[in-house]
């Protein structure tokens, strides 16, 4: 994965200039936005209504949503953006850009499918309209908190708590608030996707069962080899001391 230069803190503000990517989406989103702003209709259109997917077939809306803000004022588009800039830029800086960009989709996309599943039981969800990137942010956000556990994230601009607690206590707050529906024009449901999609994501990079399979496949044959080979080391057959000499034989192997 690419890697972009670590940043000095005493000199800049935030995490320091945009990466790539993350250039892309704010430009992207903004540009959205404005449109949005000429053309209302397009809310209707390409914002995410579980009606018009479940029924009649909008099978874009799961992406196009996340490029959509809010045009009735300007906090929602502009928390979303100082917030991918805050966590998504050091986070491409430590994944590469396409290993960001392809989180990024996974966890927005898996709001909205999230959001789906919820509507089936809530007719205030079915009904509506959701836009924003809200979804991939929170799964940004959940990402920096694994990364950087006990960094310092202020609670409501005031509060200062470690990026864990604070993940827990949006995550509480996301997982209550989604019983009620989308009250008060904040899709809970959508949040809470992308925490959980974000996490299980995450989390199955390091479960690879092909990888141990195929270990304890390479350990087998060395074992076998070995054997047939009657090879010794210091006077005794040669079967490894410790599983920590395979796992070095099978790190040679794969890299």
């Amino acid at each position: 994965m690419a890697r972009y230069g670590t940043y000095s803190s005493s000199s800049q503000f935030g995490p320091g200039a945009l990466t790539p990517a993350v250039r892309i989406l704010l430009i992207t989103n903004v540009v959205a936005w404005l449109l949005t702003l000429i053309v209302p209709a397009m809310t209707m259109r390409l914002g995410l209504s579980p009606r018009d997917v479940l029924t009649g077939g909008a099978f874009w809306q799961p992406v196009t949503y996340m490029f959509l803000h809010s045009t009735s004022g300007f906090s929602h588009i502009l928390f979303n953006m100082l917030a991918l800039w805050m966590f998504g830029t050091e986070l491409e800086r430590k994944w590469g850009t396409r290993f960001f960009t392809k989180y990024y989709f996974i966890t927005g996309i898996g709001a909205a499918f999230t959001t789906l599943l919820v509507s089936l039981f809530s007719n205030d969800v079915y009904f509506s309209v959701t836009v924003g990137a809200s979804g991939a942010i929170y799964g940004l956000l959940l990402a920096w908190a694994m990364y950087f556990p006990h960094r310092t994230i202020y609670l409501y601009f005031l509060f200062p708590i470690p990026a864990r607690i604070f993940v827990l206590i949006i995550g509480a707050i996301a997982l209550l608030s989604s019983f009620g529906g989308p009250g008060g024009g904040v899709a809970h449901a959508t949040h809470l996707g992308g925490l959980v999609v974000g996490y299980l994501y995450l989390k199955s990079l390091r479960i690879r069962p092909l990888d141990e399979l195929r270990y304890r496949w390479l350990r087998w044959r060395m074992g076998r080899a070995r054997s047939r080979f009657d090879v010794y080391e210091g006077g005794k057959t040669s079967t490894p001391s410790s599983d920590d000499e395979w796992k070095r034989e099978w790190k040679k192997h794969i890299h």
